[in-house]
């Protein structure tokens, strides 16, 4: 049995510059001790912003926060190409070329829609079994194969005040699952010529979880409910030595948000959590004509995650909240 304390929700950590996602994951372990916990997506390093922590039962949810429409701010540095593309790696290419903001604002297109893309030689997928970067840092000479990422939305941005100048370009992107942001900056510099690496990295949002600067960055006002803004490590240690950990989780089912919900019965709920199917059209509460994954509730209790199929609700995933 896992040792610590019982807690079953999430919390939305901006992650500091300099720390691992694990890093990160482990001072929350910490502070809240929670008996399970994991995280919602990696950020490298040298990367800010959200970082969803799910705490015991929301563990069961990070694979849809993990498929989950992601938004980054970043700053590429032109001329400069690095060996993990940031800032971390050494130089292996350079170039005097500089591109206008017209230039710029030309190519970006190219990369709106389903594009293909090669994942940095130092990232976390795996070959043969072993990590990229564990290859790349002993030697060992590897082909990183391309796929198919979805880019939504890319503009680009004013620059930092303390980055301007013709060396730097900011962008802001919104994109799907497996998209990396540095193989993006490398091949938006190679479109236009020249080299480029990461310098600056912010995650705004994964799926339902933001930042506070989010919508100042759309330059919308509302937008994300307080309670999902991204709070530092420094603030989660304030909270928890005023209010106990269960009184700022988030619900389980945050992420969730866009899975339909369906409501039923408490003897329905029973029923579903020993893993026995329903009937929709005799037995629930809410009876649904559609088809696919659905957030089953018993008032504001998470139940389960079940598929709906043919008039019958099977569980697939039980909650025990």
């Amino acid at each position: 049995m896992a040792r610590g304390r019982i807690l079953n929700g999430w919390l939305n950590i901006d992650k500091p510059l300099g720390l691992t996602s694990t890093q990160v994951v482990g001072r929350v372990r910490r502070l809240t001790q929670a008996a399970k916990i994991g995280h919602g997506g990696t950020l490298d390093p040298l990367a800010t912003g959200v970082l969803p922590i799910a705490l015991g039962e929301a563990t069961k949810t990070i694979p849809f926060i993990m498929d989950g429409v992601k938004t980054y701010a970043f700053t590429v540095r032109w001329g400069e190409a690095r060996s993990t593309d940031d800032l971390e790696g050494e130089v292996t290419a350079s170039s005097d070329l500089r591109p206008t903001a017209a230039e710029i604002a030309a190519v970006l297109p190219r990369f709106i829609g389903e594009i293909e893309q090669v994942p940095p030689i130092y990232s976390a997928i795996k070959i043969d079994g072993a990590r990229a970067y564990d290859l790349a840092r002993a030697g060992v000479e590897i082909e990183m194969k391309s796929r198919r990422v979805l880019i939504h939305q890319l503009e680009a941005v004013a620059n930092p005040v303390e980055l301007s100048g013709p060396d730097y370009g900011s962008f802001r992107v919104t994109c799907g699952k497996g998209t990396y942001v540095r193989s993006l900056a490398r091949d938006i510099a190679l479109t236009l010529g020249t080299f480029g690496h990461v310098v600056v990295l912010r995650r705004l949002r994964v799926g339902p979880f933001r930042t506070e600067d989010y919508d100042h960055a759309l330059g919308t006002a509302g937008g994300a409910a307080p309670a999902q803004a991204a709070i530092s490590l420094d603030n989660l240690a304030e909270l928890v030595h005023i209010a106990p950990p269960e009184k700022i989780l988030l619900p389980v089912e945050t992420a969730l948000d866009g899975i339909p919900a369906l409501a039923v019965t408490g003897s329905e709920a029973q029923r579903l959590k020993t893993g026995l199917s329903l009937k929709t059209e005799q037995t629930l509460q809410s009876p649904s004509s559609q088809q696919g994954t659905v957030a089953v509730m018993a008032g504001d209790v998470l139940i389960a995650l079940a598929a709906l199929e043919d008039g019958e609700l099977r569980p697939v995933r039980v909650f025990n909240l």
